[in-house]
């Protein structure tokens, strides 16, 4: 097992996070502040729950976490967080009541990945697809000011994704986690003060 591999999921398994990819999150957040004290937050892809357990650390018991997912999370979420297992992008009545009962939210954040083929560009367009209904989904919900992240594989599409979001932020960025494995083409996709909004 390679020591970048061994690093992250260890640090994960002493932190008590379900996966690795919290620390992506976590560098995000500390470089562009996208979560907040008593911030409302959807979280898209959420399942294990490592995001979702970030971010309602984050937003503390003042703040709301609403997580989905597809597949189900077998993890203990505070009180703080509400967990439905459900396709985000044909969202049923119950995610419906609860983007009511816990919105507008103040960010929006996204780890979804496609199921890969190990096809390069076929897995880059299922990831741009799902980066652009998060996008979608974002601008039903955030608030004036809100702030948005997605995950996207790197290809042909990302410029005119990254583009797309800047007559919609004020600040548009990408970024590389270290904590991304070094051979992946993931990119996560900032956008900072939504000039929309309810």
């Amino acid at each position: 097992m390679k020591k970048y591999r061994d690093h992250y999921f260890q640090q994960a398994k002493r932190d008590n996070y379900p996966a690795r990819s919290v620390y992506k999150l976590q560098e995000i957040n500390k470089r562009f502040k996208v979560l907040s004290k008593g911030m409302r937050v959807l979280d898209l892809g959420a399942a294990p729950g490592s995001w979702s357990l970030y971010a309602a650390k984050v937003v503390g018991p003042e703040g709301k976490v609403l997580a989905v997912d597809l597949t189900e999370a077998d993890t203990g979420f505070p009180d703080n967080t509400r967990f439905i297992q459900a396709d985000a992008f044909e969202p049923g009545e119950e995610m419906r009541a609860a983007m009511e009962e816990i919105g507008p939210f103040g960010a929006v954040i996204s780890d979804m990945a496609p199921k890969t083929t190990g096809h390069k560009f076929t897995d880059q367009a299922r990831s741009h697809n799902l980066c652009e209904q998060a996008l979608a989904l974002a601008e039903e919900v955030l608030i004036g000011g809100g702030n948005f992240v997605a995950k996207n594989f790197e290809g042909p599409d990302t410029k005119g994704f990254v583009d797309s979001l800047r007559s919609r932020f004020k600040t548009v960025k990408t970024f590389k986690p270290k904590s991304s494995r070094g051979e992946s083409k993931e990119i996560f996709v900032v956008g900072l003060g939504y000039s929309g909004g309810k």
